[in-house]
């Protein structure tokens, strides 16, 4: 009876904490462990851009934005549309006519990805579900006709994957902002009138459990009323207890302020961080957005995703990984293949992955017997992250302590790699390429039956 009572004062406890509209009280929140635990996500940039599909995302903006326009954008609208023509007129092609979500759920649970993120609102402004805030810029309502945010959710969920949303705070062309932005940002008509109405009604309905925030960095955190949005959402929102969220909250915000750390695109802090951290990255290295023109040489080829994958995971980190969609719905075959490449390879060493802990040696070791990877050594070699390694005087590799006192040499995972000769299984999913990783493991293990 005493035990419940303790438990159950524990929990009251961690449900009465309240989160005060300031950093210094929302840093303070731990991070639900789910996040931690997962490891991989799916990362899906689709929208309005994937129309044009040309140099990227952000197309929009290199062709009507920035001074003066990018060349290339505006050839290739001279080129290819209409004079007159405007970019809200791609919308009605973006008809998403071949999107399955149980098909797309599939792949990503095949990958071996424990949550996806999708583009709920990149910067064009336009919604991938019918918005009240964005009467006739959303999917509903234009284009698809379909919310596309609701679908995948239920899809994903139903495959017992965590579900997230990226959202853009600020809208590269809506009049309030640009009016806001002219005032020095000393009004706040589009944070009130637009982001945050929009913001609240999205996490209502769909219950994310993760939101990605972007676009921030034009304007302070004081501007988007950023902690006061964040206190709402850890204190009373419906996902308070199991929401993470990421570090774009204001300029000055990134790898200081928020859940996890992005710090930036593509980012690797090269050492082990303090704080929990994420990696962002893209199988097309040149955009985030599926590109019509892309070619074989712009993407990450599957042996060099494992490999930054392995290393995130080394540093504590979760990464991120970003297929972009055709306007019609259809992840590209190559996309998927990458995908589901990483899930092969996760059902031979995904015990070293999933919930494991950085060892106390990330990278190189250069004491004792030699010198050698050690930390993505030991990453790749079964349970070991989580069941704890010792090493020996000559820094031979050695599980702990077993019954009786017994120090027994570690034995790796069956497949990881063999005796001499024996072929890593885990190559197989590279369709026979002897992969550099596996490699590694291989002349690690050589190293430590030579000793």
């Amino acid at each position: 009876m005493k035990t419940v009572f303790v438990l159950l004062v524990a929990v009251v406890c961690h449900s009465a904490a309240r989160y005060s509209a300031d950093w210094t009280s929302l840093d303070g929140r731990p991070l639900p462990p789910w996040y931690d635990e997962a490891k991989l996500g799916i990362f899906i940039h689709w929208g309005v851009f994937s129309v044009p599909a040309f140099q990227s995302e952000w197309f929009w903006w290199h062709w009507q934005g920035q001074q003066p326009p990018d060349p290339k954008c505006v050839s290739f609208m001279t080129k290819n549309y209409p004079p007159g023509f405007s970019y809200p007129e791609f919308a009605r092609h973006f008809h998403a006519e071949f999107f399955s979500p149980g098909e797309w759920a599939d792949m990503f649970k095949a990958s071996g990805a424990k949550y996806v993120v999708l583009t709920a609102k990149h910067h064009e402004g336009f919604t991938n579900w019918k918005s009240v805030n964005s009467w006739n810029w959303n999917s509903v309502d234009s284009g698809p006709h379909r919310d596309l945010v609701g679908e995948l959710g239920e899809a994903v969920r139903n495959r017992s994957l965590h579900y997230g949303l990226y959202n853009s705070l600020y809208e590269w062309f809506h009049p309030l902002y640009l009016n806001d932005k002219k005032n020095g940002f000393r009004t706040q008509d589009f944070v009130k009138q637009k982001l945050l109405p929009e913001l609240y009604n999205m996490v209502v309905r769909y219950r994310p459990e993760l939101i990605w925030s972007d676009g921030d960095w034009e304007a302070p955190d004081s501007y988007w009323n950023s902690t006061e949005f964040l206190a709402w959402l850890y204190n009373d929102s419906p996902v308070k207890d199991t929401v993470v969220t990421n570090d774009r909250w204001g300029a000055g915000c990134a790898c200081k302020h928020g859940g996890y750390y992005n710090c930036q695109d593509k980012y690797s802090p090269g050492q082990l961080p303090e704080h929990k951290w994420e990696k962002c990255t893209s199988v097309d290295t040149l955009s985030w957005g599926y590109r019509r023109n892309m070619r074989i040489m712009d993407l990450m080829d599957l042996p060099t995703i494992i490999e930054d994958l392995v290393s995130t995971v080394a540093l504590g980190g979760n990464y991120l990984l970003n297929v972009g969609p055709t306007a019609d719905g259809m992840i590209p075959a190559v996309f998927e293949e990458r995908l589901r490449g990483v899930g092969a390879w996760l059902q031979v060493n995904g015990e070293a992955i999933y919930a494991s802990k950085p060892w106390r040696v990330q990278m190189e070791n250069t004491t004792g017997a030699g010198s050698r990877r050690l930390g993505h050594f030991v990453l790749l070699t079964g349970t070991l992250l989580t069941r704890g390694v010792e090493e020996d005087r000559k820094g031979k590799l050695r599980s702990p302590q077993g019954e009786g006192g017994v120090q027994r040499p570690l034995r790796f995972a069956p497949g990881v790699h063999g005796a001499a000769g024996r072929p890593c299984l885990s190559a197989k999913a590279f369709s026979g390429a002897k992969h550099r990783l596996c490699m590694m493991l291989n002349q690690s293990s050589s190293d430590t039956r030579s000793e």
